[in-house]
């Protein structure tokens, strides 16, 4: 099932299932995807598809797949590497990625499998993680690197925290319609040009592995956003550098779940 959040023609924010044979319309959703819902037998027309999840918080990985690691000539982590994006990153398809005024003039792409958490999680085994998830999204963990590398000395919120910097969507698919989410062809193109290009497969700790780590004494909330880390590929890392400029199109595709596109723009 995909499920989108969505704006009606008529401005009423709801989520809904779609569905690609009546791609301008969604089946209603009754309820709380989080909790006791039910899909109507009502179709409402969409006026835009929205980011597929508000969330309460926004986790991140650091240099989980190991040959991205290797392009940026970090040791490979014991551990998983975590830090947050603020919620105002948050955008949906086809919104636009606006380039700050604030100053980074390297802004740069990364393609992430995003895992949607849907029941109360804390301090859970591994085992039992997937008991926890409501299903998974395309992200784009848009980063300033100047602002993540030498501005703030390392420290990487800032530069990840742009508004803007976490496109999400285009939609949910839940756990059951992808069993092996470790296991997906995940790319990212650029202006047509295909930049990224790997598989979840690379990830150094999986998908359970960091949902049961990530809840070691941190409660995860309905509607938590995980985002799992990045292939090689990404811009600062190649030579010559690759950075988003205003008029470029950046789109992450993931195998199972779809297509996520966005503009970008300079802020005014």
């Amino acid at each position: 099932m995909k499920i989108i959040r969505f704006e009606s023609v008529e401005g009423k924010i709801s989520y809904g299932v779609y569905d690609a044979k009546s791609a301008g319309s969604a089946r209603v959703i009754k309820g709380d995807i989080f909790g006791e819902f039910s899909i109507s037998r009502k179709k409402a027309e969409i006026k835009t598809i929205l980011a597929p999840v508000p969330a309460p918080n926004v986790f991140a990985l650091g240099l989980n797949y190991g040959k991205h690691a290797e392009e940026t000539g970090i040791e490979r982590p014991d551990i998983p590497i975590v830090f947050l994006k603020a919620v105002n990153t948050i955008t949906g398809p086809e919104s636009p990625i606006i380039l700050p005024k604030a100053g980074p003039d390297e802004v740069d792409y990364e393609a992430e499998l995003a895992v949607v958490i849907g029941a109360t999680a804390k301090n859970i085994r591994e085992e039992d993680a997937f008991r926890h998830i409501l299903g998974y999204t395309c992200a784009n963990d848009v980063s300033a690197r100047d602002w993540q590398m030498r501005k703030q000395k390392g420290q990487w919120t800032r530069g990840k925290s742009f508004d803007t910097f976490c496109p999400l969507g285009p939609w949910i698919v839940t756990k059951d319609e992808l069993p092996d989410p470790d296991r997906l062809h995940i790319k990212s193109v650029l202006n047509g040009s295909v930049m990224q290009d790997s598989n979840t497969s690379d990830m150094l700790f999986d998908v359970a592995s960091v949902v049961s780590d990530l809840s070691r004494s941190v409660t995860l909330l309905p509607g938590t956003v995980i985002l799992t880390g990045t292939p090689p590929g990404v811009g600062f890392a190649r030579k010559p550098p690759v950075f988003l400029r205003p008029g470029d199109r950046v789109t992450v595709s993931i195998e199972g779940i779809g297509d996520l596109s966005n503009p970008v723009r300079a802020e005014l």
